[in-house]
């Protein structure tokens, strides 16, 4: 396993494995056995860095999620687990009542949200302190300065490590963190967004946003992240649900466009010239980028992670990258 740095004040920040696993259908989709043993394998690969959130997964039962979040305190719990493990958790998207459907009645992010969700989220881990505390989605509805406070106030109590943030247009994060600044308070240090190789339309309308996908990675976000190289970049979503790999899995409208097949080409002429598949570049590429990223993957088997955790000793060659970077 390889690891890295996120966060830079020295009494917050972590080291953590540079591939994270994500948690997010474990204890609904992903039944508890196979979910812990995914857990254990992760760990005995040397993972530090796994990823829920406080809605993960209502939408499976119809609930306010929380399965994620109370499967892992019992994984804890039962093998002993402390603080080498850094656990990341968001808030701001859990529905207010119980729902299968994604709609825009969620928490939000005003300061009262963030207190008790912070507080019900280490109850269910089953921690004194949440590590990493994302701002799951953006609220227009609270003015940014409450939120920030909020956020930075649960730092201050000793109850939040880093913080973070998800789905916000970049303008958005820029001036929560210069209002965190100009307040001489801990701001956001972690993104988190969808990317992968592939990529995805950034100006397709969103369920949330006539201006496009808020979540996505755009050529305005790397720029940002190159302008800011303190930031760490989680990427979720990086094998795109089976998409590079199964014909089962459509990747939709959003990457009908010319750069995809080309992109797919390069990436096949790569993965049999390394040896590797297609998936274990794809996150080669995401690891030993430019733009150091922290790919997000999911597993529903120990085979599954085992794919993905072989890609992090897979080292493209200067040329290698070269012809997937060129591709478009």
């Amino acid at each position: 396993m390889k690891y890295r740095m996120i966060g830079q004040d020295p009494k917050t920040r972590r080291e953590v494995s540079v591939l994270s696993l994500g948690a997010m259908l474990f204890g609904t989709a992903t039944d508890e056995a196979t979910s812990f043993a995914i857990l254990d394998r992760y760990v005995e690969a040397g993972g530090t860095f796994i990823d829920t959130s406080n809605n993960y997964a209502f939408w499976f039962n119809g609930s306010q999620g929380g399965e994620s979040e109370r499967l892992l305190g019992r994984w804890r719990r039962s093998r002993g687990v402390t603080d080498e493990v850094v656990i990341a958790t968001k808030l701001g998207g859990r529905p207010n009542r119980p729902s299968s459907d994604f709609s825009l009645d969620i928490e939000g992010l005003s300061a009262k949200v963030i207190r008790e969700s912070a507080e019900r989220s280490r109850d269910h881990l089953g921690v004194e302190k949440l590590d990493l505390l994302y701002a799951h989605v953006q609220d227009r509805s609270v003015p940014m300065e409450e939120t920030v406070e909020a956020f930075a106030g649960l730092v201050a109590d000793g109850t939040v490590g880093l913080l973070g943030v998800s789905n916000h247009w970049a303008w958005q994060v820029e001036r929560a963190r210069s209002l965190a600044k100009a307040a001489g308070l801990p701001g956001y240090e972690v993104l988190q967004y969808h990317h992968s190789y592939l990529r995805r339309r950034t100006d397709m309308p969103s369920r949330r946003s006539p201006d496009g996908q808020e979540g996505v990675v755009s050529g305005e976000l790397l720029s940002y992240l190159r302008a800011e190289p303190e930031l760490a970049l989680v990427t979720y979503s990086p094998l795109l649900a089976g998409g590079y790999v199964r014909e089962d899995k459509p990747l939709g409208s959003d990457f009908d466009h010319s750069g995809t097949p080309v992109r797919r080409a390069a990436l096949r002429e790569v993965a049999q010239q390394t040896g590797a598949t297609v998936n274990q570049v794809v996150l080669a590429w995401l690891i030993g980028g430019d733009i150091p990223m922290i790919p997000l993957v999911g597993a529903s088997s120990v085979a599954q992670l085992d794919e993905s955790l072989a890609a992090v000793d897979l080292e493209l060659t200067a040329d290698q990258r070269a012809r997937l970077d060129a591709a478009h």
